[in-house]
C-alpha cells in the first residue's frame, strides 16, 4: 500500500489533429523520435486540481527539457499514480507509459510477466544511483538486474495527538513505546467523552490487512515465510494483534463503536481533534492540516508500537520493455533531475516549497545515503517550516526497528486479512483462532498461485 499519490489516466482524445498525439502517448511502440528528439512519455503528474504541485512539475519539465534540447517529456496526469485495478490490464495492452510508476510491491510482477526492461547496462549514467538506500535499490534488483529506480520511500509510525495527549494526564512527549502502553492511553483518551476516540485502525478495503501486516511487524512476527511460499499468520504474534484490537474494541470501548474505517475516515477524526492516536507514515501529516482541519504544532510522531520492526514502502519508476537505449537513457536523466537531485528537483527543492506553503520538514521521505543525505538534509532543515521536534521520536525510534517490506501478492493477501480484522472489531464473538487459520489457508493458496 501506499499513502495518496497521483494515478495517470490517459484520455483518448477525438479531434482528428490530436489523435495521433493521443495514440502515441499511450503507448510505448515507436522508437521514440520525435523531430530528431527522442520522446519518453511519463506518469505521475500531478492532477490539475493539485494546482501547486502541478505548476512546480509543468515548470520542472520544462528546466529539463531546456537543459536537454534533445529530449522531447510527455506527461500524464492522474490521482493516484497508480491504479491497482487497472494496472496489470495496461501492462498487457502496451498502455503503459515509457517510464512508469510503480510501487515497491509490483516489481517483481512486472519483471515476471516480462513486461520492464533491464536497466542494468545504463544505470552507470544515473550519477544518483550509488547514492540511493541499499535496501530501497534491492527492491528493484531482481535476479541480479536492475529493472527500476526508487522515487521516495516511507515507514509505519504512530501519530498523536499531544493536545489530547494533554487533556488525558499523559505526557505528550512519551508516546506510547509498547502495545500495551498504547491500549492505556488510548483508554485514557477515549475516556475523555464528546466522541473521542482513543485509537482508530482501517478494516476496509485492504486497509485493514496492511495495518495487520504493520502491527505483526511491530511484534517481530511475519504474514508469510521468508521464502514467501507459506502463511505465518496464525501464530503467537497474530493472535497478539487481533486480541488487542478486539480488547480495545469491546473491553476498553476505546476505539469508538463505528467500525469498517478507511484512511479518509480516520484522517477526518484526527483532523477533527475527535481522535488520539493511528499508525501512518509522515506524509499524513500535511494532508491531516491542509484537507482536514488538524494544526502542525499539535500532531506528533513517534515509532511503531512494540520496538521490533515496522513496515516500510515507496513507489518508484521502471520502463516498458519496448524503450529502445535512446528513451532508457532520456529517462533515466530526467529522474536524476526531476526526483533524484539532494536538494533539489520536483520533491526536493525546499525553498520553493517553503516559499508556497508546502510542508518541509517531515522526517520522511529518506531516500539518501551518506554525503547526498546529509546535503539533502542540510537544505530541508534549513527551510524546516513545522515542529520538526515533534518527529524527533520518530527518528529516534526508526534507528533500532527492522524496515520490512510488505509481502509478496500483498493486495491479495490483505484483502483476506481485511475479513479477520474487521470481524473482531465488528463481532464481540469473533473466535480469533478460527479467523486466523482459516485467513492462512487463503493466503497459503494465494502463494501457491504465485
Amino acid at each position: 500500500m501506499r499513502s495518496p499519490g497521483f494515478r495517470r489516466t490517459c484520455t483518448t482524445l477525438m479531434a482528428s489533429a490530436l489523435a495521433l498525439t493521443a495514440v502515441s502517448a499511450c503507448g510505448s511502440g515507436d522508437d521514440g523520435k520525435a523531430g530528431g528528439k527522442t520522446r519518453i512519455t511519463v506518469n505521475c503528474e500531478p492532477p490539475k486540481s493539485a494546482k501547486v504541485d502541478r505548476s512546480f512539475f509543468e515548470a520542472d519539465v520544462k528546466a529539463f527539457e531546456k537543459q536537454n534540447p534533445d529530449i522531447d517529456v510527455v506527461t500524464h496526469d492522474g490521482f493516484p499514480c497508480q491504479d491497482p485495478k487497472t494496472f496489470d490490464a495496461k501492462l498487457a495492452g502496451g498502455q503503459m507509459e515509457d517510464v512508469f510508476y510503480t510501487y515497491f510491491t509490483d516489481a517483481k510482477h512486472v519483471v515476471d510477466i516480462n513486461q520492464a526492461a533491464d536497466l542494468t547496462p545504463y544505470v552507470k549514467d544515473l550519477k544518483s544511483y550509488s547514492t540511493i538506500q541499499q535496501q530501497l535499490r534491492d527492491i528493484y534488483t531482481v535476479d541480479g538486474k536492475i529493472y527500476g529506480i526508487p522515487r521516495t520511500g516511507y515507514s509505519m509510525g504512530l501519530i498523536y495527538n499531544k493536545k489530547l495527549f494533554e487533556k488525558a494526564g499523559l505526557d505528550p512527549d512519551k508516546p506510547p513505546a509498547t502495545w500495551d502502553e498504547l491500549r492505556a492511553a488510548a483508554k485514557k483518551i477515549a475516556a475523555l467523552g464528546n466522541g473521542t476516540v482513543g485509537y482508530a485502525d482501517y478494516s476496509a478495503q485492504n486497509q485493514g490487512g496492511w495495518h495487520f501486516t504493520a502491527e505483526m511487524y511491530s511484534q517481530g512476527g511475519n504474514v508469510v515465510s521468508e521464502d514467501g511460499k507459506k502463511a505465518t499468520v496464525d501464530t503467537p504474534e497474530g493472535k497478539a494483534v487481533l486480541q488487542n484490537l478486539k480488547d480495545m474494541r469491546w473491553t476498553d470501548n476505546s476505539m469508538g463503536s463505528k467500525q469498517l474505517l478507511i484512511l479518509n475516515d480516520v484522517q477526518q477524526m484526527m483532523g477533527s481533534g475527535k481522535l488520539g492516536m493511528y499508525l501512518s507514515a509522515p506524509d499524513n501529516i500535511p494532508i491531516l492540516v491542509k484537507e482536514k482541519g488538524g494544526n502542525y504544532k499539535d500532531l506528533a510522531l513517534a515509532p511503531m508500537p512494540g520496538g521490533k520492526g515496522t513496515l516500510i514502502g515507496g513507489d518508484g519508476y521502471m520502463f516498458n520493455k519496448k524503450d529502445t537505449p535512446a528513451q532508457i537513457k532520456a529517462g533515466l536523466k530526467w529522474l536524476d533531475s526531476m526526483y533524484l537531485t539532494p536538494g533539489d528537483g520536483f520533491l526536493g527543492d525546499y525553498a520553493r516549497a517553503k516559499k508556497n506553503d508546502a510542508p518541509v520538514g517531515l522526517p520522511e521521505p529518506r531516500l539518501f545515503t551518506g554525503a547526498a543525505d546529509a546535503k539533502d538534509q542540510q537544505v530541508k532543515k534549513a527551510n524546516a517550516n513545522v515542529p520538526v521536534e515533534n518527529y524527533q521520536a520518530f527518528l529516534d525510534g526508526n534507528q533500532s526497528l527492522e524496515m520490512k517490506i510488505e509481502p509478496p501478492q500483498a493486495q491479495q493477501i490483505y484483502s483476506v486479512l481485511d475479513g479477520a480484522v474487521s470481524a473482531v472489531l465488528t463481532k464481540k464473538d469473533a473466535d480469533i483462532d478460527k479467523l486466523l487459520k482459516d485467513a492462512s489457508g487463503k493466503i497459503d493458496s494465494i502463494l501457491a498461485r504465485g
